[in-house]
């Protein structure tokens, strides 16, 4: 049993990005596939698609490159754990990189980019940051 998912999603997402893989192919969750769509509308990753198996279905991230081949990833880092939770207040959301990069929260209101939470006035437990 895997104990912690999306440490394992990130974790493909950077090995596979340093590999210069085109994609990566992750178990599927719904809290994955909505990291996934953050991660699409903020300009790190190409596309996602999830295949159904009849069983957990497969989530396939494209990965994005720039002009020179280097992945778009320079960072990505788990916040909160299972073992140790990490909650921010609305107002005291921290910026990653004076705003360069993004934390993903989840909120009340779903999994929102640190941006989208600020303009939505909630806060949540930061599960990752992305630079």
């Amino acid at each position: 049993m895997m104990t912690d998912p999306l440490a394992d999603m990130l974790t493909r997402i950077r090995n596979a990005s340093k590999a210069k893989f085109k994609n990566v192919k992750i178990p599927s969750s719904n809290l994955k596939v909505s990291v996934a769509k953050i991660f699409k509308e903020e300009g790190y990753i190409k596309n996602i698609k999830v295949i159904n198996d009849n069983k957990q279905g497969v989530l396939v991230i494209y990965l994005k490159y720039d002009k020179s081949g280097d992945g778009i990833f320079t960072g990505i880092k788990r916040i909160s754990k299972p073992g140790c939770r990490v909650y921010y207040k609305r107002d005291k959301i921290p910026k990653v990189l004076n705003g360069l990069g993004i934390n993903v929260l989840s909120t009340p209101k779903g999994v929102l980019s640190d941006k989208k939470a600020r303009q939505l006035n909630v806060g949540g437990e930061l599960l990752c940051s992305v630079w």
